[in-house]
Formats: structure tokens, C-alpha cells, sequence
């Protein structure tokens, strides 16, 4: 009889704990989430020159299916092992998480126990053994509201995570298309100087013998400190260019692996493009700037929560009695719960202005997301223009180098038969060199290109 009384005093102090907790749960304050709409978002992009397809676009490419650049391929995936910014991008990660545990564990209430023993009856305290409770009720939703804002900030640092780890794809691939380009201008280069010193050596003979003018001679001489003065540029840049990798893939500055040459990546340029509407799913940093407009809201009801009272709970069970052998009695048991009620009587409008700050706060979100939309779909609309005009670019150089490689054998022959001063050589070569830079140039512009439309589209996160 005794051990049932217990139980029938316990179960009747869990149900009032739990009638209380229903009543705590049916009750919240603050606004409800809705997506904004973008004013006159496009359906489509201006460039056509490639075909949306939602389920087929770019977006939807992981970075190492776009490359067939073995050592591309392992430099970005170094840069994704090591990279100290997509680390620090983690760290941040796991700090939202716990931040999010430490909120979310105030939704529950703080258990703990006492207990204390006393060999003496004289004394006043009894020897007691308790389990003691306090709750501060959610009546109002203020921390399931700062509970949801944590937990789209969360999700925000997340898609934050998936913005460095496309800059970082298109970054690598750029630098590295960038790096073999100055390897062929340093080709280039290296050439034209074998070149011109041994018209420098052809025309020190003719001057020397009186065949050509003072004029020939210090002019081919000029020519060729200009190319190795060029030739020192392009060492200094290949070396900055294999630091930059080197610190975007987390390495010690050193010597970089090659692989294809620019000319020799297969990256396809007839890329299937998304609808902008699809943005908004496949960009990190729309989806990112999102959540955290949804953060700013649920802080509103946060804000919203503070102007109301708050309800707290207390209560103790357990068992105690002045002699340590009759300590779990029945008529040992003892119980309490206590309620209190606080909340702002007179605070000059303080809470008020706080609901108006977040309001405020999460009024400056929203335009930023729409913002940070505009943003995307145009830079979508530049890579497409640029990816189509760095194409046209290209064929034109081509067809120019050529010409010049043309122009430069005419125009040699013309000299060697006396028709035109050596002034005319010097121009085709010049022309020449200048056409093959611009080329290489050229190609590597094309490369990034399709990176920068990867990018733009919302690919190299996955």
C-alpha cells in the first residue's frame, strides 16, 4: 500500500508536468515565413547561345567530369583536402551546431539532484535524497523561434561551405589555365630570342663587312634585349602563378606538376543551362542569403516573445526523514511544484523598438537576397557572352597568327633580296610574337570562361 501511494503521488506529479509542457507548446508569437518574389525576374537569358535545360544543366556537373586534366584534377581535389578556407568554412560549421545544441537544450527543463546525510537527529536538516527540476516554459515560442533562427544560420554556413568550394574549383582551374599559358608564352619567348640573335649574329656580319647600315644592326639588337627583358617577366609570373596553387591547395611554395596544354583541354563549350528560376536551388550563395532572411524572421518572433511574460517552473521529489532507515517510506516522500510569473511592466518602449530592429533586420535581409538573385542571373547572362565571344575571339586570333607566320616569311625573303630595309622584318616579327601571345592568351580566356559559367550556374560545390 505504501510503495503504491508513491507511485500515485509520482504519476500524478509527471501528468501535471506534462499538462503543463502541452500548454507551453500550444502558444507562439511572430511571423511566418514566405519566399519573396523577385520583381520582373527573367523567365529566360537574353544569350541563347545555349538551351536551357533544368534537368540537364551544368549545375548538376560535378568538377571532375568537366576536366580530362588528370594533374587539374588532382590539384583540386588537394585544394579540397587542404584548402585553409574551406577548413576554417568547417570550423564555423560545427560552431553553429553546438550553438544550436546549447539553444535547443533550453527548450527542456534542468534536472539535477541533491543529497545529504546526517548521522545525528539532533539536527536540523534531515537527511534527504531529492531530484530537483527548474523550467522556463516556451510559452510564447522565443526559443523555438532563436532555435529556428540557429538552425537556418546553420544551414546558411553550410551553403557559406559550398561558396568557398566553388570559388575555390573555379579559382584553381583558372590560376592553373593561367599558369600554362605563360609556359607557352615562355616557349614563345624563348624562341623568339633564338631567333632574333641569330638575325643579330647575320646582321653583325653584314655590318661588319659594310653590306647594311648602322640603323639594321642596333635595331635587331633592340629587338632582342625587348624579348629577353619579356623573358624575365614570365618567369617572375609562372613563379607567382605556382604559389598561388600552391597556397589554394594548401602546399608549401614549390614547383607545380603540368598536365594538357591549354590547347589540348577538351572542356565542352556547348554547356546546357538552367532556367534563372533554377538559381535559386542550385546557387549556394542565393540559397545561403535565403536562410539567412528566414533567420531574421524567426527573430522577429524572438523579439516578439520578450513582450510578453515568462513562466517559470520549479519543483523537487523525493525522499527525506531524519533517520537514515526509514529514508524511502512512504510517508518519506515529499514533493512540490511552484510556478512564477515574470514579465516588463514599465520599459519605455525598449521591446517594442526591438520587435521594429528585427523587422528592420530582416527587411535588409530580404533585399539582399533579391539583390544577391539580380546578382547571379547576371553574371549567368555575362559568362554566356563571354563564353560565346572569347570563341569568335579565338578563331579570329587564329586566323591572324597564321597570317602573321605568313607575312613574316614574306617579308624576310624581301629583305635577303634587298627589296625592303630590315625595319619591315622587325615588323612581322613583332606582329608575329604579339599574335601568338594573344592566342595563348586567348585560349586559356576560353577555359576560364567555361569555369566562370560553372560557377555563375551554381556548379563545383557537390
Amino acid at each position: 500500500m505504501k510503495n503504491q501511494r508513491i507511485m500515485s503521488k509520482k504519476y500524478n506529479f509527471v501528468a501535471t508536468l506534462f499538462l503543463v509542457a502541452l500548454l507551453a507548446v500550444s502558444c507562439k508569437v511572430g511571423p511566418k515565413y514566405e519566399r519573396p518574389e523577385i520583381k520582373n525576374s527573367p523567365k529566360e537569358y537574353l544569350n541563347k547561345q545555349a538551351e536551357a535545360k533544368v534537368n540537364d544543366s551544368i549545375a548538376n556537373v560535378k568538377w571532375f567530369d568537366i576536366f580530362e586534366d588528370a594533374v587539374l584534377k588532382d590539384l583540386i581535389q588537394k585544394g579540397l583536402d587542404n584548402n585553409y578556407d574551406l577548413r576554417i568554412a568547417l570550423a564555423r560549421i560545427e560552431q553553429s551546431k553546438a550553438v544550436l545544441g546549447i539553444t535547443k537544450a533550453d527548450l527542456y527543463p534542468n534536472i539535477g539532484y541533491s543529497g545529504q546525510v546526517n548521522s545525528q537527529q539532533s539536527l536540523l536538516q534531515n537527511t534527504n535524497l531529492t531530484a530537483t527540476m527548474s523550467w522556463e516554459l516556451d510559452f510564447w515560442g522565443k526559443v523555438r523561434h532563436e532555435t529556428g533562427a540557429l538552425r537556418n544560420e546553420l544551414l546558411a554556413s553550410d551553403e557559406a561551405r559550398k561558396v568557398v568550394v566553388s570559388n575555390l574549383v573555379s579559382e584553381i582551374a583558372s590560376t592553373y589555365f593561367q599558369l600554362r599559358d605563360y609556359d607557352n608564352r615562355l616557349i614563345f619567348t624563348e624562341k623568339t630570342i633564338e631567333s632574333r640573335k641569330r638575325s643579330d649574329e647575320i646582321i653583325n656580319q653584314r655590318f661588319e663587312k659594310g653590306y647594311v647600315s648602322q640603323l639594321d644592326k642596333v635595331q635587331v639588337e633592340q629587338q632582342v634585349a625587348i624579348a629577353e627583358q619579356a623573358l624575365q617577366q614570365i618567369k617572375r609570373t609562372i613563379v607567382a602563378l605556382e604559389n598561388a596553387l600552391n597556397v589554394l591547395t594548401g602546399q608549401v611554395p614549390g614547383p607545380v606538376a603540368r598536365g594538357k596544354w591549354n590547347h589540348e583541354q577538351t572542356v565542352s563549350t556547348q554547356i546546357p543551362v538552367e532556367l534563372p528560376s533554377a538559381l535559386l536551388e542550385n546557387r549556394p550563395d542565393v540559397k545561403g542569403s535565403e536562410l539567412q532572411y528566414k533567420a531574421a524572421v524567426e527573430r522577429i518572433g524572438v523579439a516578439q516573445a520578450m513582450r510578453f511574460p515568462s513562466f517559470n517552473i520549479a519543483a523537487f521529489a523525493g525522499f527525506a526523514s531524519p533517520e537514515i532507515s526509514n529514508l524511502f517510506d512512504s510517508g518519506s516522500y515529499i514533493q512540490n511544484v511552484g510556478g512564477g510569473l515574470f514579465g516588463p511592466l514599465f520599459n519605455f518602449g525598449k521591446n517594442k523598438q526591438r520587435v521594429t530592429l528585427n523587422r528592420q533586420l530582416a527587411e535588409e535581409s530580404k533585399l539582399n537576397f533579391e539583390k544577391i538573385v539580380i546578382n547571379a542571373v547576371a553574371e549567368v547572362e555575362n559568362a554566356l557572352v563571354a563564353l560565346d565571344t572569347y570563341n569568335e575571339e579565338w578563331n579570329a586570333s587564329s586566323r591572324q597568327t597564321e597570317a602573321a607566320r605568313i607575312y613574316l616569311k614574306l617579308s624576310q625573303a624581301r629583305y635577303d633580296n634587298g627589296y625592303v630595309s630590315y625595319l619591315e622584318v622587325l615588323d612581322a616579327e613583332r606582329s608575329l610574337f604579339d599574335s601568338e601571345i594573344n592566342l595563348s592568351d586567348l585560349s586559356q580566356e576560353k577555359l576560364s570562361a567555361v569555369m566562370r559559367l560553372y560557377k555563375a550556374l551554381g556548379g563545383g560545390w557537390q
